[in-house]
């Protein structure tokens, strides 16, 4: 078995294989899986607390470099009625009470994606938002306190993660302008 114990940072060389997982899978610091190609045996033994993200690269002891992958999984993509007259005032309103429920959201510009709930699908509908069926990988926000792990690296700003373009705007970097931007659907 491969053993997986840290990031690799700063890796210039090619990826040894890529390891494509579910949000509840990059949750857990120890973990089984397999590489994509080949189905290599991976085991995980990652820092209590770690929640890996697509794209991060991982080392194994024997200094291959991984890739980790989010998988498609089964999510709602919440947008605001077409006839809605404050889009961006009713996906505020449904964040605060995904997030007064502690609930993963990942937050794209002009909708919002959850892991599927047929309780919380009845709730958004009641809020008035359109609520589709998707499959999609999921990349919810990381939490306010920084959770999860912590390196340098950069992030394209236009990717949706409204945590890094909160970041940049607050360290002087520049954000896009995604005021007058269209979105094509994530399905």
């Amino acid at each position: 078995m491969l053993r997986v114990n840290a990031f690799a940072e700063g890796v210039t060389a090619a990826c040894a294989g890529s390891l494509t997982l579910s949000y509840a899978d990059r949750c857990k610091c120890r973990l089984r899986a397999q590489l994509d190609e080949g189905g290599d045996e991976v085991g995980l033994f990652l820092p209590r607390g770690t929640i890996l993200r697509g794209g991060d690269l991982l080392q194994s002891d024997d200094g291959r470099t991984i890739q980790v992958l989010a998988a498609a999984q089964e999510v709602y993509v919440v947008q605001a009625q077409a006839s809605s007259t404050d889009a961006r005032l009713d996906l505020l309103r449904a964040a605060y009470h995904l997030g007064n429920r502690h609930i993963p959201v990942q937050i794209l510009p002009l909708r919002l994606q959850l892991e599927r709930d047929p309780v919380l699908k009845d709730m958004l509908l009641r809020l008035g938002l359109q609520v589709e069926e998707a499959c999609a990988p999921f990349e919810p926000e990381s939490g306010a306190y920084g959770g999860g792990h912590r390196h340098d690296h950069d992030h394209d700003a236009s990717a949706g993660v409204l945590g890094e373009l909160l970041s940049r705007q607050a360290h002087g970097q520049s954000v896009p302008d995604l005021s007058d931007a269209t979105f094509e659907s994530s399905n």
